[in-house]
């Protein structure tokens, strides 16, 4: 179950998120981001130790506002061989201190993504413990994934996994599309919603599975 603790974060996630998007290849905004929350969903860790949140920003920092997809994986310890995923450490209200993890370089959230996909596993509200979250849709056609995907590569749009037959993509610039508009043909996704900065309801995709050829 994904426990979400009413609590405090020093520093807090935005704050982790605005000193590490500029790093990132994907990221377009100017020198220091502008971000306010729009959205997410979370994961559950069926092992209890690691918390696996799918963060939505919007950053009004560049010429015209931009929707980031942001996995972040929060560990009680240091991820062994992971150093250049990290996003930063805080001190959390009741479980001291973490470790934030990009989450498309972290096993644990990945592996919850192909579960979800494959309808193993169920999104859940990303600010209420033990509620899932129904507007996360997700798809799949296939005869179960691979168990592990290779390390992740971020280009300018989002981050790329790959495994034997499968690749599996990320978007981490997001695009809206009409709420009826047809999932791309693919071998599953995950989509969902988020809030533009004007307050209105957008939709997308999060994630596309396609067969490897």
């Amino acid at each position: 179950m994904a426990v979400v603790h009413r609590t405090t974060l020093e520093p807090s996630k935005l704050d982790l998120l605005t000193a590490w998007l500029p790093s990132r290849p994907w990221y377009s905004g100017g020198s220091e981001p502008a971000l306010t929350k729009a959205g997410g969903f979370r994961l559950d860790d069926p092992q209890g130790e690691v918390g696996i949140e799918f963060m939505i920003v919007n950053d009004a920092s560049g010429a015209r506002p931009v929707t980031y997809l942001v996995p972040l994986s929060y560990r009680g310890a240091p991820l062994d061989g992971a150093e250049h995923a990290l996003v930063g450490t805080m001190e959390h209200g009741v479980l001291g201190r973490r470790w934030a993890y990009d989450g498309c370089h972290d096993p644990v959230p990945v592996a919850r993504l192909a579960a979800l996909i494959e309808g193993r596993a169920q999104a859940q509200d990303q600010n209420t413990s033990d509620t899932p979250d129904p507007e996360v849709t997700r798809s799949y056609v296939g005869d179960g994934l691979p168990a592990d995907f290779a390390a992740a590569v971020d280009d300018r749009e989002g981050t790329e996994l790959t495994a034997p037959g499968a690749i599996l993509r990320l978007y981490r610039v997001l695009r809206p599309v009409p709420d009826d508009a047809p999932v791309p043909e693919a071998a599953g996704h995950v989509a969902g919603p988020w809030r533009r900065p004007d307050g209105s309801r957008a939709r997308g995709l999060f994630a596309v599975l396609h067969a490897a050829t």
